[in-house]
């Protein structure tokens, strides 16, 4: 074994059971971790030992911020980004290291080419904290957007009760009579006219609304060509 504290260790495999402990998740940790699932579950179980290299490519590989794996934690401290990436087996970085206690060169390779340094590591490490922060904001958008335009789309079922046609006659019917003045038929008129025309406007904004919401997440260009 490496020269690292005996409880550091125990609160190391701890965690990874608590990151695998969903069905399945062992294997696709391993396959994450370019191990195999045999491999991984004796790891998980206590069977095999592992290395601080090894317990450094979890955090990079899944996500998690730097030496997250140092305090014990429970199935609530997994941060959603994480507990969606080992769900997906979507990796934030490639491990190319070894889970063996005997100390070995660090092949540790993140966002950077190979790196074996304790600094450009942690940038590596840096580097992955912000991916998952920039995914977890695009999460956030993509969800916001379809909750809105299901929103949209309700609200254009509305508008669509919301007919003048059928008033019509009615309307005709109380300005042929003798019982309202001119000015009173005029309004009436005016109004209804006025409530169809923006109730027609009203459909076009959502639609566009709609379709603007559907487009591709294409940000405009600043270039000046």
């Amino acid at each position: 074994m490496e020269d690292f504290d005996e409880t550091l260790f125990v609160v190391w495999r701890a965690n990874m059971n608590v990151l695998t402990g969903s069905p399945g998740g062992a294997t696709r940790l391993a396959r994450m971790m370019n191990f195999s699932p045999s491999f991984m579950k004796l790891i998980v179980a206590g069977q095999r030992d592992f290395n601080e290299e090894f317990v450094r490519g979890i955090e990079l590989v899944s996500g998690l911020p730097p030496h997250w794996m140092d305090e014990r934690r429970a199935p609530a401290d997994v941060p959603p980004e994480v507990r969606r990436a080992l769900d997906e087996e979507r990796p934030f970085a490639v491990f190319r290291g070894t889970a063996h206690p005997a100390p070995k060169r660090s092949v540790l390779r993140g966002p950077e080419p190979l790196l074996s340094q304790t600094e450009a590591t942690r940038r590596v490490a840096d580097l992955a904290q912000q991916q998952a922060e920039a995914n977890r904001r695009d999460l956030l958008f993509r969800k916001n957007r379809e909750l809105l335009s299901q929103d949209l789309r309700r609200l254009e079922r509305q508008l669509g009760l919301l007919q003048v046609e059928p008033m019509l006659p009615k309307a005709d019917e109380l300005i042929a009579s003798d019982r309202m003045s001119e000015a009173a038929k005029a309004d009436l008129s005016g109004r209804l006219e006025q409530i169809d025309k923006h109730v027609k406007l009203l459909h076009q904004h959502v639609e566009k609304l709609v379709a603007l919401l559907t487009a591709p997440d294409e940000p405009e260009s600043n270039d000046a060509n």
